[in-house]
């Protein structure tokens, strides 16, 4: 074999490599973006709550979230939106204040958003099922 014949070799494997590797990256992302568009998301029993911060955080590649929520009185007082990862999802960054006007994750998600919004909306209710700091 010459040399310009290996090096083709060599550059067609390299590509198919490339081409192989892209794809599954690809499928591997869609696959986690259907998984979050079905998503449930479940309420929490607010008379439960003992008052106290608790944290919570969710993480679906691309897409992670981190809170902070704050309770008094069995009610929601506050959520801080510790971190959120995204690509386009910056406009979910309202469901934490929603969930406090509403008093309830059953909101709506931000449309064009809707990754980011499960997400935010699934690191609260992990947070609400967690330990409260005090």
């Amino acid at each position: 074999m010459n040399k310009k014949r290996v090096i083709l070799i060599i550059v067609l494997i390299l590509v198919i490599g490339i081409i192989i590797t892209v794809a599954g990256v690809k499928a591997y992302l869609q696959s986690n973006l259907e998984q979050l568009v079905a998503l449930p998301i479940t309420n929490v029993d607010f008379t439960e709550l003992t008052d106290g911060t608790y944290t919570g955080s969710y993480k679906a590649f691309p897409v992670a979230a981190e809170v902070k929520v704050s309770i008094s009185n069995h009610k929601i007082i506050s959520i801080e939106l510790v971190q959120h990862d995204n690509g386009q999802g910056a406009p979910a960054e309202v469901i934490p204040g929603k969930v406090v006007e509403t008093q309830n994750l059953d909101v709506d998600v931000v449309t064009g958003a809707t990754y980011s919004s499960k997400v935010i909306l699934k690191a609260i209710e992990n947070a609400l099922h967690s330990s409260p700091n005090r």
